[in-house]
């Protein structure tokens, strides 16, 4: 009955705003509804029905391809091999920076609109060392050319605030950290792409400003600069390199023995390693004074880094001196005019002075030479100390021995160690170090298992 009642009250309340209803009717209606009979049809032409609208059925769901699922990733590191892919096609015999500008050429006229750069830069830095433009300030200039022009100024100072376009702009900052890493000064060119492409408020922008800033106060801070480019020849640049260690104008390079390729008896051929040490007159005159009864010491390799090459030096040294030994000379005041070598100052002490001085003296013992060879073994490094020997003859009579790591024969080529060893026959004393030492076999057994402990 209550139901009946809200069912004609809905019904009433959707028939207000029609004027062709009657007051009467409308009280015909009530009347109806509160004493439980049914109301009396109206005229059809007069009743007004409400429509439920419904949308279509909706399919059951269907499997989405493979194609669309992950699409972005899938764009993402397509276009990274498709830009690897292009150097790989335009650069297949030479790479050169001629080829890596025709590959710039290649993308900028394939598509007007530049879609794609951000990953086309990045995988274009990638491949700069291949082709040997690394430090080639006109091909980071073209890179620079590449951004499109005018589309990532901001507009208003809201734009520059929330960082405008931000994936373009670590690209290009990016582009600007490699010249910082490779030592390259950007010019007024650069300042003009860059102006350009993100404006003058731009991130790389101000990357930009601090290079201009700092590059100057550190291009001549190094009083002993390295060239841009090393000697290739093994000899030269060991000579190069013993001179920058032993940093005495003094110091004598030998070259003991030059690389070559003998021919031995049986008409195998066997690789001979360079050999090239250095020597001072202080370091002559200080070894004459050794004692014969302490031994020296062959120590090495020691890594030396030339940018981005590393060569190995071996040092002849003695342990240090006993105090009991030791022997203190006067000071030449005449040796050095720079800075006095020793002071004699008689100060007056206030109450809060400290008499005594905790300082930690090390004591590493003298370096009487330095070599350097294109294999760091016993054999090689024998012939530096015969050859020490015509200026020191004290060497006869002192034993050597050698402190050797194995560090530059793991770095080298299998090429350069099997050349030296099986072209020809080996000696007898480097077959004795070259047998492997019988050790005793262990047997040790195999650890359980944790699931073998739970069962036990």
């Amino acid at each position: 009955m209550k139901s009946a009642r809200c069912l004609l009250q809905l019904q009433c309340l959707t028939l207000v705003g029609q004027s062709t209803r009657s007051a009467a009717q409308y009280g015909a209606l009530l009347r109806a509804a509160s004493s439980g009979r049914a109301p009396p049809p109206s005229s059809p032409p007069h009743q007004v029905f409400r429509h439920f609208h419904s949308g279509p059925a909706r399919p059951k769901e269907q499997p989405i391809p493979a194609e669309f699922v992950n699409g972005d990733d899938k764009k993402r590191d397509r276009s990274l091999v498709a830009h690897d892919d292009l150097f790989e096609r335009v650069a297949r015999e030479v790479k050169t920076k001629a080829t890596f500008n025709k590959v710039v050429d290649v993308f900028i006229k394939n598509d007007v609109r530049r879609r794609g750069h951000v990953e086309f830069i990045y995988a274009a830095l990638k491949k700069m060392p291949e082709f040997g433009v690394e430090r080639d300030l006109v091909v980071y200039n073209r890179l620079l050319d590449v951004f499109p022009k005018e589309v990532f100024v901001p507009r208003n100072f809201i734009q520059r605030m929330f960082n405008h376009y931000p994936r373009q702009q670590e690209c290009g900052v990016q582009l600007l950290e490699q010249m910082e890493n490779y030592g390259i000064m950007p010019n007024m060119e650069t300042k003009v792409l860059l102006v350009q492409i993100f404006g003058e408020k731009g991130h790389p922008m101000r990357k930009f400003q601090r290079i201009m800033y700092w590059f100057p106060k550190f291009k001549h801070v190094n009083p002993f600069p390295v060239p841009k480019h090393l000697p290739e020849d093994p000899v030269d640049l060991a000579r190069f390199s013993l001179t920058r260690i032993a940093n005495d104008r003094d110091a004598k390079v030998t070259v003991h023995q030059l690389p070559c390729t003998d021919v031995t008896e049986s008409g195998e051929q066997i690789t001979l390693p360079h050999v090239v040490g250095i020597q001072s007159p202080s370091q002559v005159e200080l070894l004459a004074k050794h004692n014969p009864n302490r031994p020296l010491f062959v120590e090495g390799p020691f890594p030396l880094w030339l940018r981005s090459k590393c060569v190995y030096y071996y040092v002849l040294r003695a342990d240090p001196t006993p105090p009991e030994e030791k022997v203190e000379e006067p000071f030449d005041p005449e040796r050095c005019l720079d800075y006095p070598l020793q002071l004699d100052l008689d100060l007056d002490r206030d109450l809060g002075d400290e008499e005594s001085f905790d300082v930690e003296d090390l004591d590493e013992g003298p370096v009487f030479a330095m070599c350097m060879t294109g294999l760091g073994e016993q054999a090689v490094l024998n012939q530096w100390i015969s050859g020490l020997q015509e200026d020191n003859p004290i060497l006869g009579q002192v034993p050597t021995l050698f402190r050797l790591d194995a560090g530059p024969r793991e770095l080298q080529g299998a090429t350069d160690t099997e050349s030296f060893h099986h072209h020809g026959p080996e000696p007898e004393y480097q077959k004795e170090e070259r047998q492997p030492q019988q050790e005793p076999e262990v047997t040790l057994e195999e650890e359980p298992r944790t699931s073998q402990r739970m069962k036990r």
